[in-house]
């Protein structure tokens, strides 16, 4: 039909378009309300409540009552299962029919005892599952939403009493080619509005969907074909070849507990994954990217017939397994050796499951990433980094997107942040364009990811998504769109990475600092278990070379471990998560510490006799002298000193004297309640409540002081000491790193407050202040003034964190020379590593395992190796930031000694040099060492 030429307003036409497609306005009259043809009633529909989360075979066999539709259930938490019986009318036949559910929760489609379909509201697209024949379906309701049950916000704490309600439940004739038109409209709509109205392209897109809308009427069917050939030969104008290539892969971030518990994380891994093999199945060229051993665990127990798919699918190169490690874990936190378990315990699991090696290390949420994981990573086999989380930087705006990351001891590893600063996008026009224009390396990185899914809570990739991306695959005015994956990503980022730059040192997200101090009882747990564990391993090691008998514990310390790596997912350590997970957390802490007594218990036992005199195991290379029990009030031990030698010593009681420090009240101040104590050393003022109000020392440089308070509220220590120096030095995974003490400049005073482990030290020429902790992580260092967060307790996403008695250890230990010839690394591991008592025979003579020749190498762990009986991994850092050279002394039967990387791979090219007297080796800065030792 001929048109006369007119004026065209480009609001009146946008707006005309968008209104042909709206969900809210002129339904009854749009294409809209033509997607869903004739509808049917369902045969039966019934219901019955469950408190726990069961499996399928134990909900069938429960009684199901009559349920109607608006009826409620519930409450949150609990889980509403639905018996569905249905039959399809015979005048439906061929035709495309679907159940239409629409219902609060999560809901999970069964269907011949197999998951098939996830149904949940999400951003008013409501999934339904299409039939083919009369069923028997059962739906499984979660009483909870995609993000839990917050009451008044999303991150509140849960609303116990929340209820639920299915508001439709039908059988519907979904009329596909009105699905397709509509995403033909809905992404030249899209593209109107982003491109704008600078552009060419856009007003092309704004004249073709005004073209579309005259040529198509909603209640002629014949008339969509004439409209949809408009929208394909506007999508098939070609790019150019210079254009930016956007890499789409599938993705569903699933938080492995937040704001619901870990039980509920299993079933949210079924529904996401289940609709991922289902559209793998509809489209070949559909990529999906999932990370965290941990939840594939889940899948295989809970349900073996989808992860039976799963691995078919990774076979054929669509479910592609990423990451590499156990869980998403939290980058800052964890110790050094918990991190290289993250990876080995991970990538064992895909290799095993899947014979696979990730070559990436995935991690896109979490609260700052480590100088060490450079290292770690090439020790594990990864070269390649994705994450995006710096993009929430709350004052500066990070300069890269593509860049080679330079961690602490000078790995390493080729670093892609996606540049839509979104690890959930939808596959809309608003993403690629937002990924081209953002692109911070343009004339560098010609290539970036698009994650596509519905993340956090889970929900993962829809049909829709992947509609809008194979319309824009290769459109002129767009990027470039391609299905891809991380290794043909990363392998483009490779080739083309000549110009990219490097960033050297941590990667500090400046956001969510609380995250260092909250949940006090879990970071406490966290530290207690890497100590236990570590002392488990060292004892059981050192068992297998005196009792023959002895069995080392593979199996138990490998849930052990594995219960510790989970509680470190960056949603649980950091304390940003509801209470039901914290006291999920805390039983996991309560069954490390119970099972790995036991553990310890019959380690130590292998290693002597046990009789009536009392023996030290130290776990630490070096010799200690510390007081066990105090002095009684008379001035008499009544234990004593133990004075241990080496790792893994047994010896008999050594009794000596010690001082005991004293404190006296000698001032009441009426007014504020504080009390000051003091004695020739330490003058205190303590508040009235038992908090530590301010602290000064007079000690002689070599002491130790140690304050372990009784805290109830949220606290912190401050210390001014008579120091003057431009940065204050912290220790982390495997070494230690410099912060200013200065706010020089927005990224200075960005960091008013960082995190630590062990210990932090400020220091000037031939003298310096150690700051020492148990179980604390958040430091501050301004100017002379040195904080410890003790304490935070907010009231959200768990509205009693950090609620009730706390007990912790913090020491300060002023020193000459440099914190390195002072001891203070040394001193920081004896604070955390308690020499334990053992019962032995009064004979016992004691025994040295291990040694080290320089105090500027730390021995951190020694194990049985993984594949390998009658082998240790023993793993060593350089701690000082020094080249040297050390020889690790060992008085075990070793017949060889290998290098091998942090997966335990030994490399045949590489024997240790290894003589009677030790092994020698060479460090560079903070360098990690894993060795292979043959008895």
């Amino acid at each position: 039909m001929f048109h006369q030429p007119v004026l065209k307003n480009r609001r009146t036409l946008l707006e005309r378009a968008e209104k042909f497609i709206s969900d809210i306005y002129f339904t009854d009259c749009n294409l809209r309300g033509r997607l869903y043809g004739d509808s049917w009633p369902l045969d039966s529909l019934a219901s019955f409540l469950s408190e726990k989360r069961i499996r399928f075979t134990e909900a069938t066999k429960q009684n199901f009552a009559p349920y109607k539709v608006g009826d409620t259930f519930g409450p949150t938490w609990w889980t509403c299962w639905f018996k569905v019986t249905l039959t399809i009318p015979e005048s439906w036949r061929g035709k495309e029919v679907h159940l239409r559910w629409e219902s609060d929760g999560e809901a999970m489609v069964w269907r011949d005892g197999q998951p098939v379909q996830v149904m949940v509201r999400i951003d008013q697209d409501v999934k339904a599952l299409c039939l083919t024949h009369v069923v028997t379906l059962y739906v499984e309701t979660a009483c909870n939403g995609l993000f839990g049950a917050g009451q008044g916000s999303m991150i509140a704490a849960p609303d116990p009493n929340r209820t639920f309600s299915v508001q439709r439940a039908e059988l519907v004739v979904l009329n596909s080619d009105v699905r397709e038109l509509l995403t033909d409209f809905e992404m030249l709509v899209d593209l109107v509005k982003e491109l704008g109205e600078g552009e060419q392209r856009g007003y092309q897109a704004l004249f073709t969907v005004n073209e579309m809308v005259n040529l198509c009427d909603p209640f002629d069917p014949n008339s969509y074909s004439k409209a949809r050939s408009l929208a394909r030969n506007f999508f098939n104008q070609r790019n150019g070849e210079s254009q930016h290539t956007v890499h789409a892969m599938g993705h569903c971030h699933i938080d492995s507990a937040w704001l619901w518990p870990y039980e509920e994380t299993i079933r949210k891994c079924g529904r996401s994954w289940v609709t991922a093999i289902r559209l793998m199945e509809k489209n070949p060229e559909f990529v999906f990217t999932c990370s965290q051993a941990q939840q594939f665990q889940w899948v295989k127990s809970w349900y073996p017939g989808l992860f039976s798919q799963i691995q078919q699918f990774v076979e054929k190169g669509q479910f592609i397994p990423v990451g590499g490690t156990w869980v998403e874990m939290d980058g800052n936190l964890p110790s050094g050796e918990s991190m290289v378990r993250q990876f080995l315990e991970g990538q064992r699991f895909f290799n095993q499951e899947f014979g696979i090696h990730c070559k990436e290390f995935w991690l896109p949420d979490t609260f700052g990433y480590s100088a060490q994981l450079p290292q770690i990573m090439q020790g594990c086999g990864i070269s390649n980094f994705l994450t995006q989380k710096l993009s929430w930087n709350l004052v500066n705006t990070f300069p890269h997107n593509t860049f080679f990351w330079e961690g602490l001891d000078g790995s390493k590893v080729l670093t892609h942040f996606p540049p839509g600063n979104s690890y959930e996008m939808k596959g809309k026009i608003e993403d690629v364009i937002k990924t081209v224009k953002n692109n911070k390396d343009k004339g560098r990185a010609n290539h970036s990811a698009v994650l596509f899914g519905f993340g956090d809570g889970g929900g993962g990739p829809t049909q829709l998504m992947l509609d809008r991306l194979h319309r824009i695959k290769d459109s002129d005015g767009l990027p470039k769109v391609q299905m891809s994956s991380p290794d043909k990503l990363f392998s483009q980022l490779q080739a083309d990475s000549a110009l990219l730059c490097t960033w050297t040192g941590e990667l500090f997200l400046e956001l969510h600092n609380g995250t260092y101090t909250t949940q006090a009882q879990i970071k406490r747990g966290n530290r207690q278990c890497e100590t236990l564990l570590h002392d488990i391993e060292i004892a059981s090691c050192l068992a297998l070379c005196r009792d023959r008998m002895f069995q080392y514990p593979v199996e138990r310390l490998q849930e052990l471990w594995r219960l510790l790596l989970l509680n470190q997912f960056h949603d649980v350590i950091p304390g940003s998560c509801i209470e039901m997970v914290v006291d999920d957390a805390l039983k996991y802490y309560e069954d490390i510490r119970s099972g790995g007594a036991a553990l310890l218990n019959d380690a130590c036992g292998a290693l002597c006799p046990k009789g009536n005199a009392a023996g030290v195991f130290n776990s630490l290379p070096w010799e200690r002298h510390e007081v066990i029990q105090t002095q009684d009030g008379a001035g008499k031990p009544t234990l004593g000193t133990f004075n241990p030698f080496f790792n893994g010593i047994l010896c008999c009681c050594l009794l000596t004297y010690s001082i005991t420090l004293k404190l006296f009240p000698s001032e009441i101040n009426k007014a504020d309640g504080t009390v000051l104590m003091e004695n020739g050393i330490l003058r205190t003022v303590v508040n009235k409540d038992g908090t530590l109000a301010s602290l000064l020392i007079r000690a002689p440089s070599h002491r130790r002081l140690s304050w372990t308070p009784c805290v109830l509220t949220s606290s912190s220590t401050q210390s001014s000491i008579q120091i003057l120096h431009a940065n204050a030095t912290y220790e982390i995974q495997f070494g230690h790193l410099q912060r200013p003490t200065h706010r020089n400049t927005s990224w200075d005073w960005a960091r008013f407050e960082v995190w630590g482990h062990k210990w932090s030290d400020l220091s000037e020429h031939n003298f310096g202040v150690a700051l020492l902790n148990d179980c604390k992580y958040g430091y501050s260092v301004h100017r002379n003034t040195m904080t410890l967060s003790l304490l935070r307790a907010p009231k959200a996403p768990d509205a009693n964190a950090d609620m009730g008695t706390h007990s912790f250890t913090y020491a300060i230990m002023p020193h000459t020379g440099s914190f390195q010839d002072a001891s203070v690394i040394r001193c920081a591991y004896n604070l955390n590593f308690p020499l334990r008592l053992i019962q032995c025979t009064p004979d016992t003579l004691p025994w040295s395992a291990f040694s080290v020749s320089t105090e500027a190498v730390i021995l951190e762990t020694v194990k049985q190796a993984e594949d390998r009986k009658g082998a240790l991994v023993v793993r060593l850092y350089e701690s000082h930031g020094s080249s040297v050279v050390a020889t690790l002394f060992t008085s075990l039967p070793v017949k060889e000694a290998w290098h091998c990387d942090l997966l335990e791979r030994h490399d045949s090219t590489q024997p240790a040099h290894f003589t009677s007297e030790g092994v020698t080796l060479n460090f560079s800065p903070f360098q990690i060492v894993s060795l292979l030792l043959i008895l």
